[in-house]
C-alpha cells in the first residue's frame, strides 16, 4: 500500500507574523514553553476522561494517566507525550494551523450542562501556548492519535509560514510534541533543568510527569522512571485533612523562610469567582521586605498550574508580608498567561482575601495579645501603610495598630479602641506626639498639661508614623490631634487669668520676637506646668519630626517656623519679666532669650542651631553667678 504524500499547508490568520510576536514579545521567559506544553497535556488527559463518561471505549483499557518527558541528546530533541484525547487529521489542521483555535472553548460549551463533579478543569483558553515551543525549537513535530481511532497523524513546521501533515504510526491514543531544539537551547536537555522547571511551574498538576533518568547502582548506570511533580496541591484539600507539619513544610517551600508560619488562613470561595487559597502570616519580616523589594504577593495558580509568582494584584502592598497561593479556575487571562487582564474578578478576589487577612489579624490580636505584639513589632510598619493607601479600610486597619503611650509600660502597646475606652469624660480627642525616642517624648515639655489632667498621649516612635497617621483624621468619631500643636482647653477661670498675663508679658514677648529670628510667634503657654519654655508647631505647619525625616532623605525644605511658648508661672520667666520692666534696654535679655530657645530645642531632643554660641552664653551666665 502506497503511503500518501504529506500535505503542505499554509498557516491561517497571518500566523507567521503572530508567531514572531509570540516568540519575541508574548512571554518574558522562554522556559515558559514547558509549562504550556505540560498544561496542554494535562488538559488532553482531562478531556478524554470526561468524554469517556459517555463512551468508555475511548479509554482503550488505558487508565494510566501519565505525562512523559523524553530526552534524545544525539537528535537534540525534547519530547512531551501524553495519553490524552489526541487529534485526527482534520483536528490537527484546525488546532495547530489556526491561531487561538485549540478547541478548548468549544469543549467548554459542552461542559455547561455537565455535572459539576465530572467537569475537568482546563486552562487552555486561547490556544497559543503550543506556539511558545518555537522560542526554543527551530522545528516542531507533533504525532497524535485521536481516542477511538486506529490512525495517527504527523504535523510538522519550522514556524515560518507553512506546515506539513502526513499519516503516521503511534501505539495508543495521545500526542507526542517533539521539539528540535536550537543549538543555544541544549540546556533544556539536562535533567536538572527539566526537573527544576517542572517543580517551579507544574509541580501541582494532577497527573504524574515522568522522565527516565540515569541512576547509578554500584558500577552500573541504568535508566529509571522518576516522577518530577509532587501532584499534591495542598490548597485543594479540606482544612481538617492538612496537618501542621504539612503546612509548615509547604510554607517554607513557598516563602524561603526558615521558621514556621505564625498563622494559617484557609479560604474557599464559591460563586463568581470560585477560588481556593492558602495564606500564611510570617513571624518575622522577610529579607526581601527589609531591603525594600516591593515585589511580593501570593502565587497565582489556575487549576494547579503556576501563572504568576508573585502576583502583586492579589493583595495590596500594605499586606505584602503575607505568603501563600491562590488557585482560581474562573480567572480569565490575556493571550499570555503571564499577563493578567484587568478584570473585576481579580478585584473581587483581592477584596475577599483582604477581608480574611484582616479577620485573622483581629483574631490573633484578641486571643494571643503577646504573640500579636511580637508580630506587630516586626511587621506593623508595613501594615500601617494601609492608613494612607486604603481609605475604605483605614478604620479596620486602625483597629489592628498598637502604640506606645504616655501612661503605659514601654514594652506594651495600646490599641486605639483601648485608648478611647480609657479617656476621661472631659477629653474629647485622641492626642499623639511623634519623635524618635520614647523616653525623650515621655518627658517632652509639651506634654505637661496632659500629665496634669491625667490624659494619655500616644507616642509615635515609628519613622513611618508621621507619614501615615494623617491618613486617619479621626477614629470612632474622635479627632486625632498632635499634642505639640493642640493643648487641652483651659477652664473659663484660667482663660481669664491667661489673658491678663498676656497683657503684662506682651512687651517682653515683643522683645523676644525682635531678637529671635526664624520663629513664627512667641507667646505664653497654657500647656507648660514645670518647664520654663517649649517649642511647638503652628497648627497649619508640617509635623516637625516629619520635616526632619524628609531632610535626612534629601527631600526636605526649609523647616517651618516654630512657635516659642513661655510659662508665665515659671520663676525664670517671671524674673525675666521683672528685669525687662526694670530696664527694657538690658543687653542680657537678648542673651537669655537665646538661652531659652536653645533650652527648648534640647528639651525636645534637637540640638541648638549654634552650639558654640550656646556654650558661650552658659559659661557667661556661670561666670556672672560666681563673681
Amino acid at each position: 500500500m502506497t503511503t500518501p504524500a504529506p500535505e503542505t499547508l499554509s498557516f491561517k490568520s497571518e500566523l507567521k507574523q503572530v508567531l514572531h510576536l509570540i516568540t519575541h514579545s508574548l512571554y518574558s521567559h522562554k522556559e515558559i514553553f514547558l509549562r504550556e506544553l505540560l498544561s496542554n497535556a494535562s488538559d488532553a488527559i482531562d478531556k478524554v476522561r470526561f468524554n469517556s463518561l459517555e463512551n468508555e471505549a475511548l479509554l482503550e483499557n488505558d487508565r494510566d494517566w501519565t505525562i512523559r518527558l523524553a530526552v534524545d541528546r544525539e537528535a537534540n530533541t525534547l519530547t512531551v507525550s501524553d495519553n490524552g484525547i489526541g487529534m485526527d487529521h482534520d483536528t490537527i489542521i484546525e488546532h495547530l494551523g489556526t491561531i487561538a483555535k485549540s478547541g478548548t472553548r468549544a469543549f467548554l460549551e459542552r461542559l455547561k450542562d455537565a455535572d459539576a463533579g465530572t467537569r475537568p478543569e482546563l486552562i487552555g483558553q486561547f490556544g497559543v501556548g503550543f506556539y511558545s515551543s518555537f522560542m526554543v525549537a527551530d522545528r516542531v513535530t507533533v504525532i497524535s492519535r485521536a481516542a477511538g481511532s486506529t490512525e495517527a497523524v504527523r504535523w510538522e513546521s519550522d514556524g515560518q509560514g507553512e506546515f506539513t501533515v502526513a499519516p503516521a504510526q503511534r501505539n495508543g491514543r495521545g500526542t507526542d510534541v517533539i521539539l528540535h531544539l536550537k543549538d543555544e537551547e541544549k540546556d533544556f536537555l539536562e535533567t536538572w533543568r527539566l526537573r527544576g522547571l517542572v517543580k517551579q511551574f507544574s509541580d501541582y498538576i494532577e497527573h504524574p510527569i515522568v522522565m527516565a533518568v540515569e541512576k547509578k547502582i554500584e558500577d552500573k548506570t541504568t535508566l529509571e522512571d522518576e516522577t518530577l511533580n509532587s501532584q499534591k496541591a495542598l490548597w485543594l484539600r479540606s482544612k481538617a485533612d492538612i496537618t501542621e507539619e504539612e503546612h509548615n513544610a509547604f510554607y517554607r517551600q513557598i516563602s524561603a523562610d526558615f521558621e514556621d508560619p505564625l498563622k494559617v488562613i484557609h479560604v474557599q470561595a464559591e460563586g463568581t469567582p470560585s477560588f481556593r487559597a492558602l495564606l500564611y502570616l510570617p513571624k518575622r519580616k522577610a529579607m526581601n521586605l527589609q531591603f525594600g523589594d516591593a515585589k511580593a504577593g501570593p502565587r497565582l495558580y489556575i487549576n494547579r498550574v503556576l501563572i504568576q509568582d508573585p502576583c502583586e494584584a492579589l493583595l495590596p502592598a500594605w499586606l505584602r508580608f503575607v505568603k501563600g497561593v491562590v488557585d482560581c479556575p474562573d480567572l480569565p487571562l490575556n493571550v499570555s498567561r503571564e499577563m493578567l487582564q484587568q478584570n473585576p474578578l481579580l478585584e473581587r478576589i483581592q477584596k475577599h482575601l483582604v477581608k480574611q487577612v484582616l479577620k485573622a489579624l483581629e483574631e490573633l490580636k484578641t486571643a494571643e495579645r503577646e504573640t500579636y505584639a511580637d508580630f506587630f513589632k516586626e511587621l506593623g510598619q508595613i501594615l500601617k501603610e494601609g492608613l494612607g493607601r486604603d481609605w475604605e479600610r483605614r478604620e479596620a486597619i486602625a483597629d489592628l495598630l498598637l502604640f506606645e503611650h504616655l501612661k503605659g509600660d514601654a514594652s506594651k502597646g495600646i490599641t486605639l479602641a483601648e485608648y478611647v475606652e480609657a479617656m476621661p469624660e472631659d477629653q474629647h480627642d485622641i492626642y499623639h506626639l511623634a519623635g524618635e525616642d520614647r523616653a525623650a517624648l515621655a518627658h517632652a515639655p509639651s506634654l505637661e498639661a496632659f500629665k496634669a489632667k491625667g490624659w494619655d498621649v500616644l507616642l509615635l516612635t515609628d519613622p513611618i508614623d508621621p507619614f501615615v497617621i494623617p491618613g486617619l483624621p479621626e477614629y470612632k468619631g474622635k479627632a486625632l490631634k498632635a499634642a505639640d500643636r493642640h493643648a487641652p482647653e483651659l477652664p473659663e477661670a484660667e482663660k481669664a487669668k491667661a489673658e491678663a498675663a498676656t497683657g503684662a508679658f506682651q512687651p517682653l514677648l515683643d522683645l523676644f520676637k525682635t531678637k529671635l529670628t526664624g520663629l513664627k510667634d512667641v507667646r505664653l503657654s497654657s500647656r507648660l506646668k514645670e518647664s520654663a519654655v517649649c517649642l511647638v508647631a503652628a497648627e497649619d505647619a508640617m509635623d516637625p519630626h516629619m520635616e526632619q525625616l524628609l531632610a535626612r532623605l534629601g527631600q526636605g525644605h526649609a523647616p517651618s517656623p516654630r512657635v516659642l511658648e513661655l510659662n508665665p508661672e515659671h520663676p525664670t520667666v517671671k524674673a525675666l519679666l521683672a528685669r525687662h520692666q526694670a530696664d527694657p534696654t538690658d543687653a542680657r535679655l537678648e542673651s537669655y532669650a537665646h538661652l531659652l530657645l536653645d533650652q527648648a530645642l534640647i528639651a525636645e531632643g534637637s540640638r541648638p542651631e549654634d552650639p558654640t554660641a550656646f556654650l558661650a552664653r552658659v559659661n557667661e551666665l556661670m561666670r556672672n553667678q560666681l563673681d
